[in-house]
């Protein structure tokens, strides 16, 4: 089964007054190429996140992010009550001592004394929120290996159409194969007919002719390049991560048709062959997304 390397995945996993993002996109490359956009309290476990997404998604360009959305309560600052109680009552014991008044505005002159607003502690992640985490991971990998399936399937679906036009023009070619022949044998005797009077062998000139024919024969390029298309589909029912495979044997099908194409001596074999490129090409551009 044929898996592409595009592909797009994302989880939200809400946690308390907090939600847990993960989005991952993909596209082709020719080997793992991965970038990562972590949250701070979570860098920690970037080496765990990076062995699960190389070990899935095996090749292409891949950009992960994973950020957090914190709740309204979790976003406000944090007074310390304790620390302005203490300053409201020395200001009050202040001004009995003194006779000073207290001041009117004693609440902004508070908060801006120190430790007034409390500073967060250094967050820890616990394993148990990890493991929630992790999960919503997971579940963005296994969507965008469901988008992979998914294109992978399309892609299927086009290579078998184009293998199927390159194997109905292959057989298109055998008409014209023995009209060709036909052809080139009339053109030489026409040719050795102006030389009115000269006697040649003719023996030898059929052998000659059986040589020359023979260097224009095409069958063992049909052979191979039908054998190449069958082995193609064969490839795409493998196990997935045959995208070089397919590359390879797609180059392959590119030289038999090159081949034909210069033994072709004939105008409508070379339109036929024009128009199996044309085919190939597009086989090899979608090859390169396969994983």
């Amino acid at each position: 089964m044929i898996y592409s390397m595009t592909g797009y995945g994302k989880s939200v996993t809400i946690l308390q007054d907090k939600k847990i993002c993960v989005e991952i996109r993909s596209l082709n490359g020719k080997a793992m190429d991965l970038s990562t956009r972590i949250a701070p309290q979570y860098k920690g476990r970037e080496m765990e996140i990076r062995t699960l997404l190389t070990n899935v998604l095996e090749r292409g360009k891949v950009d992960f992010s994973l950020w957090v959305e914190q709740g309204e309560k979790a976003d406000m600052p944090s007074i310390n009550q304790a620390v302005v109680q203490g300053y409201v009552e020395q200001f009050a014991e202040v001004a009995k001592n003194t006779g000073l008044s207290v001041p009117q505005n004693l609440f902004e002159v508070i908060v801006r004394l120190p430790e007034v607003i409390a500073r967060k502690e250094v967050y820890e992640v616990t394993e148990e929120e990890w493991a929630l985490v992790l999960e919503g991971v997971k579940a963005a990998l296994a969507d965008l290996v469901a988008f992979r399936k998914q294109e992978g399937e399309a892609l299927a679906a086009k290579f078998q159409s184009k293998i199927s036009n390159i194997s109905q023009l292959l057989c298109s070619v055998e008409p014209f194969e023995k009209e060709r022949v036909e052809k080139i044998r009339s053109r030489i005797e026409e040719s050795l007919a102006k030389f009115a009077g000269v006697d040649y062998d003719r023996n030898r000139l059929e052998q000659e002719l059986i040589f020359y024919i023979e260097k224009l024969d095409v069958n063992e390029e049909k052979q191979r390049l039908s054998n190449h298309l069958q082995y193609f589909l064969e490839t795409m029912e493998d196990e997935k991560g045959q995208g070089k495979k397919l590359g390879f044997i797609a180059q392959e099908m590119g030289r038999e048709i090159n081949t034909l194409g210069s033994k072709s001596n004939h105008a409508e074999m070379q339109k036929i062959v024009v128009r199996m490129k044309d085919e190939l090409e597009q086989i090899k551009e979608q090859v390169l997304n396969v994983m």
